[in-house]
């Protein structure tokens, strides 16, 4: 009977194991053809403009991370712009600093949020503006 209990806890383990897998967002470095391309396809996209050298842009970088194993998330590309190299991004979207947060379905702008580190808040930003 042992045996068979521990089967099943191991099958259950397992089973959880991949469902979690698969509910996390994918997640890449920005570049404009990766962008373009998921804009094309009326992705929504979680940007997180983002420095190595920005105490705010760390404070967001866990709850970002909750939010790409989110499984209402699941779907969603977030995409790292790195403040100090991609000026052009800047520039088109008007960001004015780094610890922006941008969500957009296809090519649509949704949500901003800018140096937001409480959790609540930025979770709410960015699951309603993904949810439409």
């Amino acid at each position: 009977m042992a045996a068979v209990s521990r089967f099943v806890l191991s099958f259950v383990f397992v089973a959880l194991l991949h469902s979690t897998a698969y509910a996390a967002a994918r997640s890449i470095e920005y570049s404009s053809e990766a962008f373009a391309e998921a804009q094309a396809a009326g992705q929504t996209i979680v940007v997180d403009v983002f420095a190595n050298w920005c105490p705010t842009c760390q404070a967001q970088q866990p709850i970002l991370e909750e939010l790409k194993a989110d499984a209402d998330l699941a779907d969603a590309l977030f995409v790292q712009v790195n403040y100090d190299q991609h000026k052009d991004f800047l520039r088109t979207h008007r960001i004015p600093r780094q610890s922006v947060i941008l969500v957009f379905r296809g090519e649509e702008e949704v949500a901003r949020s800018i140096a937001e580190t409480d959790r609540d808040r930025l979770r709410e930003v960015v699951l309603t503006a993904a949810a439409g």
